[in-house]
């Protein structure tokens, strides 16, 4: 019999690359869960720093990586459960039922929302390209509204209306892609 401790077992690079593309790509969308079960967002970072330990450490228990988002809400609901009872004496805590409601429609929903992002890639490639870097500036952290409407040649009110109408026209693009719910 061998006494001696076992190595660790070794994570490769690409696992490596693996999990922080998942998480990154995946981070928004199980924050969004989290903090449908707290309302401060300082339980949330919390929570999704926990979420994103655990993760980690069992990385290599996760057969598929397309699985993440379902395998990672699994893990944030337990991180919660587990803040949840450090928590137990403040009244804004969610029962278990509605937690329980609030996962399963989340799972549900990252499907939906990533179809729904493939469709806005896709409509926004058939935009002219003047008009998609316009939609692009205009949704981009730090960028002034004031400054791209001055930049195109137009007061603030004219340019709401132009992204407003942009913005139908990717919704009904997205919208036409959709498959139709009350189809069979």
């Amino acid at each position: 019999m061998n006494d001696s401790p076992e190595p660790p077992p070794t994570v490769s690079n690409d696992s490596h690359r693996d999990f922080v593309r998942a998480l990154a790509r995946h981070e928004p969308a199980i924050r969004a869960f989290i903090r449908g079960a707290f309302p401060r967002p300082e339980d949330v970072d919390e929570v999704m720093q926990n979420v994103s330990l655990v993760a980690w450490e069992k990385f290599d228990q996760l057969r598929d990586v397309a699985d993440f988002p379902k395998w990672a809400t699994v893990i944030a609901r337990y991180e919660i459960l587990k803040h949840r009872r450090g928590l137990s004496r403040d009244r804004l805590v969610l029962s278990e039922e509605l937690l329980d409601l609030i996962a399963a429609e989340a799972v549900d929903d990252h499907v939906v929302r990533e179809h729904q992002l493939r469709h806005l890639e896709a409509c926004l490639d058939e935009l002219p390209a003047a008009r998609r870097e316009l939609m692009i500036a205009a949704y981009t952290p730090g960028v002034s509204i004031r400054e791209l409407a001055r930049q195109a040649g137009k007061n603030e009110n004219n340019f709401y209306q132009l992204l407003w109408r942009l913005r139908q026209v990717l919704a009904d693009c997205i919208e036409s892609r959709l498959p139709n719910p009350a189809t069979p």
